[in-house]
């Protein structure tokens, strides 16, 4: 079943990890597809991929925590699709480690242009397009740490509550407009930020932290965005979904 037939989506943060699973789920249920990332090469890839198995992607190279890219990529968007009915704010970074007292500021700024403030110039533009239309559906990528504490990370944690802080409120101004906005908060999954710069002692001392005793896959985060972005979830709205095997049960 195509849940997606004949939808436009939008995805941030596509040309790996979750973005990516999300964006070829997407196109797998009949989405037309804005792949953008600010590698061009493994965002090309990703679109490129959807397009050999019959789906329909366009890449656009867009920097989120730069609100003209922002802008613009709404207006490519519609130029190649003409509408905008799904945005999956994506792109994130982790940031270095660090105590609060000694956080580089630097850093500090740098996770939150691109954690926050890109998912708030990301809604700044796609809002007026669904409000426009009559309707529309945003997923906003959180975290589990946008719910609770990790030390070293104080910057991640500020912009991923403040992530769903901003969800909650653009729920409350424009669900009775038809545009639904939710956010995942995703436990530790195993996608490059975490592979590539952590050593297999740290990988496992995440593990230990999920009682169901693993990571989670990308493809199953995936799947939870898929069902918030389609009609199947059309009373859920304002709400934050963990998916992170039990971290926060803890």
């Amino acid at each position: 079943m195509e849940l997606l037939k004949n939808k436009v989506a939008l995805v941030t943060g596509a040309g790996s990890g979750i973005g990516k699973c999300v964006a070829e789920l997407y196109a797998g249920n009949g989405a037309s597809v804005v792949i953008s990332d600010i590698d061009e090469k493994s965002g090309k890839a990703v679109a490129d991929g959807i397009n050999s198995k019959g789906g329909k992607a366009v890449f656009v190279k867009s920097d989120t925590s730069n609100a003209t890219d922002c802008e613009r990529l709404v207006a490519e968007t519609l130029a190649a699709f003409n509408q905008l009915d799904i945005a999956c704010n994506n792109a994130g970074i982790g940031g270095v480690a660090s105590p609060t007292g000694a956080y580089p500021l630097e850093e500090w700024q740098k996770v939150i242009n691109i954690n926050l403030n890109g998912v708030f110039y990301g809604m700044r533009y796609q809002l007026p397009v669904m409000e426009k239309a009559g309707s529309g559906v945003i997923v906003n990528m959180a975290s589990i740490l946008g719910a609770v504490g990790f030390a070293g990370s104080c910057a991640y944690v500020a912009a991923k509550h403040g992530v769903v802080g901003l969800t909650q409120a653009a729920a409350v101004e424009y669900s009775a407009k038809g545009i639904r906005v939710n956010a995942v908060g995703p436990g530790f999954i195993e996608t490059p930020l975490l592979t590539k710069h952590l050593s297999q002692q740290e990988m496992q001392a995440l593990v230990s932290l999920h009682p169901i005793g693993r990571l989670g896959k990308p493809e199953e985060v995936a799947e939870l965005v898929l069902w918030l972005s389609s009609p199947q979830s059309s009373f859920v709205t304002g709400g934050y979904y963990p998916i992170d095997g039990a971290y926060l049960a803890r």
